[in-house]
């Protein structure tokens, strides 16, 4: 596969997942404890791949549990934060300034803080109550942190009975650094195809409802508009009926990132519209994958994780042809915004 290393990927991917435990452990002894409120805090995309997760316990459990932006929560405050909550903050360096402000803010509080990263030695892995560090970069962090809140809701839903197969979903998700590999190899002949027609055209409208809209949002404006600088339109599938569709027609390209769960109709919708008026429409359908062994329900649950996946493959070849490495950027490291 092009600019992709088999080993590496394992190595970071089996170490997420081997996480699992240390992670079901904590949260229970944190509920037993008497935690009342979850929060998933994260800034920019790291707090966008939260966002599963949190969907989970808001549709499934009766804990009540937030997602927040840090630097809207410093700036606003949250009545619901306190001594009794747990807060969920990832962050691949492990230094990301709104971030370790967010980790002081909620200590202040007493909150109980959990921190998911990819490197230890930093402010948020010394700063935070339990650490959980796993080497990863950025082509290899999306499926880490999807796993690992994931992981964390299976462990909240669990400790409170409120899904019975909580616990044979968490013993799935070892399985799956070895799934995502082939998974990878079984695309790579699209995934070229899919880079020319993202890299044809400076505009997209990406979209995608439920499980996968996190990773349409995540790639429209993580990989496309920051590592790529290419304009997008990232728009959830239940509000694209209400303005975005005005702006199809033929050459408008739509990017949609379909489903497996129950939001799939949402999905449909916006195909079965786009194929009528524009030429230029591209379907990525986590449900084409080949995933043995893994249940329904899982399968289901990791939508966003197989489509980032899959898009890693797509970033490789677009930054190829396109000339724009991955990691060029214009002001990233710059302070004076």
């Amino acid at each position: 596969m092009l600019n992709f290393d088999d080993d590496r990927f394992l190595r970071i991917q089996r170490g997420a997942v081997a996480h699992t435990e240390g992670l079901r452990a904590t949260v229970a002894t944190l509920l037993e404890e008497g935690a009342e409120n979850l929060f998933f805090m994260g800034s920019g995309g790291a707090g966008i791949l939260m966002q599963p997760a949190h969907q989970l316990l808001r549709t499934t459990s009766r804990f009540p549990a937030h997602l927040l932006n840090p630097a809207e929560l410093m700036a606003n405050g949250c009545a619901d934060l306190g001594a009794h909550s747990i807060v969920v903050i990832p962050s691949l360096s492990g230094t990301t300034a709104e971030t370790v402000a967010a980790l002081e803010y909620v200590h202040a509080r007493q909150a109980t803080v959990i921190a998911l990263t990819g490197h230890g030695g930093t402010p948020l892995a010394d700063g935070a109550d339990h650490a959980f560090v796993n080497f990863a970069e950025d082509d290899t962090s999306c499926e880490m942190f999807y796993l690992q809140s994931l992981a964390i809701a299976l462990a909240v839903l669990e400790a409170r009975a409120e899904a019975p197969d909580a616990g044979s979903l968490l013993a799935e998700i070892t399985a799956l650094p070895e799934l995502l590999l082939e998974a990878k190899r079984s695309f790579e002949p699209q995934a070229g195809a899919l880079a020319g027609h993202l890299a044809d055209v400076d505009y997209h409208v990406v979209t995608g409802a439920g499980t996968s809209w996190p990773e349409a949002f995540y790639y429209g404006m993580c990989i496309l508009e920051e590592m790529q600088w290419i304009r997008t339109r990232p728009v959830h599938a239940s509000d694209f009926f209400h303005g975005t569709l005005e702006l199809i027609e033929p050459g408008v390209s739509v990017l949609l990132l379909s489903t497996e769960d129950a939001s799939r109709p949402l999905c449909d919708r916006v195909e079965a519209f786009a194929r009528r008026y524009t030429d230029r429409l591209v379907i990525l359908d986590p449900a084409e994958c080949e995933l043995p062994g893994v249940s329904p329900r899982l399968r289901a649950l990791i939508s966003p994780v197989v489509l980032a996946t899959l898009l890693e493959r797509v970033s490789a070849h677009l930054e190829v042809i396109r000339a724009h490495p991955l990691t060029t950027r214009r002001y990233y490291k710059r302070v004076d915004y």
